[in-house]
């Protein structure tokens, strides 16, 4: 419920942690128990089928809640006697204790294809040194509280996860949504948990086990010591799978080709190197091509691209619902801790196809998934505020014909206040005038007349003044201005001023706060579907979100 209204909340990811009785009174239509997190106490009761469908609509509407089964975090719980799991970090992949902490990592599976078969003995090599690296980071970080300090040494719990797992597919000739791609991601799973908790019990015979391995659950007669209360967890992995070029966690393909925005606004057209690796080697490749690829997002139905390829290289919407649990299910068989993914459907899936997936990840044993229906949440109308407020935000664009669209005449007197701001290109002098209405128009005046800086000072003016006698309101010509960088990262003066855009922006700032008006900046809110930082698509992997043309990432 939280969740519906698109202005709040934005920053991080809500799950509704599911208990097996909650489960057993959805299938039979009965009510649960509402229980005092506090005290344990009873605290009223709510039907468990109405509460279920209403995750489920609140999903299929804009993507969250995810859910988690509580009960399977605590059935693995190594540490009972330390404490209950009640939560997960953001992205649900790592159950914890109060006061634990995340320390995961992730292997570049796309590594470790070689000449068309899995390089077992260097994967060995280095899911050892993993463990052993991630184990040095609980002893030389600095921990903002004892506490965290206290609990993180005493369990000492890692997570080592992959990344690039569609990319080994691809390399190794395997379709993702195929029957031997679940096989060898069983086995590629089994394998590096195997491997890693043989590094982590190899370690504790030189550095010990972990403090509270006592009591633990490998605490049995004849058991190894184990240096680690956890070793294995997938993670996502948006903005290091960015910079290394990988595909995502154990995500499919996002898309083939997409449109990346550069500096001076250039538009690039992106290709996944592997493909166009293939398409070059066997001859299809074009500009126009990957042009078209990027448009459609998919290369299915594609006739100038062979038939194998395309059942090669599918994406993430290519394939169904139930290829996405599978998969899942699959790596989280062997995964200490749990598995970080998102069942991506198209949208005009039903929220029947969002109660089928619950159910089926219910089924499938996991514990916990995320969904997201494809521009849910760009379209959604927010389900708060006044019903005129609803219908501005649901209707069309606005014609030039419009009423709203009509600018405000300029009266032949305007009260103004004008603010001095260093750039890099000198001085820059920026008038904002009223009228009875408010914010009217915007001049700019450089220290130096001519050149190019003074000519897009005034285009930008122009561009704002528009805007204002347009009906746009201060706030939102700030956000489009502020940030922009030309020169300096560290900016100049005392407002730390980045470009004559950036000026602009922290003028009318200035100028709102400084006149009293109501129309005040507020921190950048998004919907999902575009990058909060720079306006390209975001991408639904791994239980996150995030922009490969600039690298965000909701998780980071």
């Amino acid at each position: 419920m939280c969740k519906a209204d698109q202005r709040q909340l934005n920053n991080f990811n809500i799950s509704v942690g599911i208990t097996e009785a909650f489960m057993k009174a959805v299938d039979a239509d009965q009510d649960f128990t509402l229980t005092n997190p506090r005290d344990k106490k009873p605290a009223g009761t709510l039907n468990a089928r109405k509460v279920f469908n209403r995750i489920v609509k609140q999903a299929w509407e804009n993507g969250e809640p995810g859910i988690i089964f509580l009960d399977r975090l605590n059935k693995d719980n190594p540490t009972p006697h330390i404490g209950e799991i009640e939560s997960t970090n953001p992205c649900g992949e790592q159950p914890l204790l109060p006061y634990e902490s995340c320390n995961l990592g992730s292997i570049n599976l796309g590594k470790f294809a070689l000449q068309g078969r899995v390089n077992w003995d260097r994967l060995k090599e280095v899911v050892h040194l993993a463990v052993h690296f991630l184990d040095n980071v609980i002893e030389v970080n600095n921990y903002p509280l004892k506490q965290i300090d206290e609990m993180t040494r005493s369990n000492r719990k890692i997570g080592l996860g992959v990344m690039g797992w569609a990319d080994m597919l691809i390399m190794l000739g395997i379709p993702y949504d195929s029957d031997q791609a679940l096989t060898l991601g069983e086995q590629v799973m089994q394998f590096i948990n195997v491997e890693g908790h043989a590094a982590s019990r190899a370690l504790a015979k030189t550095r010990g086990a972990f403090p509270n391995f006592k009591g633990s659950t490998y605490d049995r007669p004849g058991a190894e010591p184990i240096r680690n209360a956890t070793v294995t967890t997938i993670a996502p992995t948006g903005t290091i799978s960015i910079i290394a070029n990988a595909s995502s966690g154990v995500e499919p393909l996002f898309a083939v080709s997409y449109v990346r925005q550069v500096m001076d606004k250039n538009i690039l057209v992106e290709v996944n190197p592997l493909f166009e690796k293939t398409a070059k080697t066997q001859g299809f490749y074009s500009e126009e091509l990957m042009q078209r690829i990027a448009e459609h997002g998919t290369i299915h139905g594609i006739s100038a691209i062979p038939e194998e390829i395309q059942e090669l290289f599918v994406t993430a919407h290519d394939i169904t619902p139930e290829v996405h649990i599978s998969m899942q299910a699959a790596f989280q068989r062997h995964t200490d801790n749990a598995v970080s993914k998102t069942v991506n459907f198209p949208n005009d899936a039903t929220m029947e196809d969002v109660e089928k997936v619950y159910r089926l990840a219910y089924q499938s044993n996991l514990k916990g998934v995320t969904i997201y229906r494809d521009g849910s949440r760009d379209e959604q109308v927010l389900s708060v505020g006044s019903k005129k407020e609803e219908a501005v935000l649901a209707a069309p664009p606005v014609h030039v014909e419009d009423k709203r669209a009509v600018k405000r005449e300029r009266p032949k007197a305007l009260k103004g206040w004008t603010y001095q701001m260093q750039t890099g290109c000198g001085p820059l002098y920026i008038t904002i005038n009223e009228d009875n209405s408010g914010l009217f128009e915007v001049f700019t005046t450089m220290g130096k007349a001519g050149g190019c800086a003074a000519s897009q000072c005034e285009a930008i003016g122009r561009m704002v003044s528009l805007a204002w006698r347009s009906g746009i309101q201060g706030r939102s010509v700030v956000k489009q201005l502020l940030g922009i960088s030309c020169h300096s990262p560290s900016g100049f003066g005392d407002n730390k001023v980045l470009s004559c855009a950036d000026a602009v922006a922290k003028a009318i700032q200035s100028h709102l706060t400084l006149t009293g008006h109501t129309d005040l900046v507020e921190a950048p809110t998004f919907d999902k579907g575009a990058c909060p930082e720079c306006g390209g698509v975001v991408e639904h992997e791994g239980g996150c979100a995030v922009c490969r043309v600039c690298g965000y990432s909701e998780c980071a």
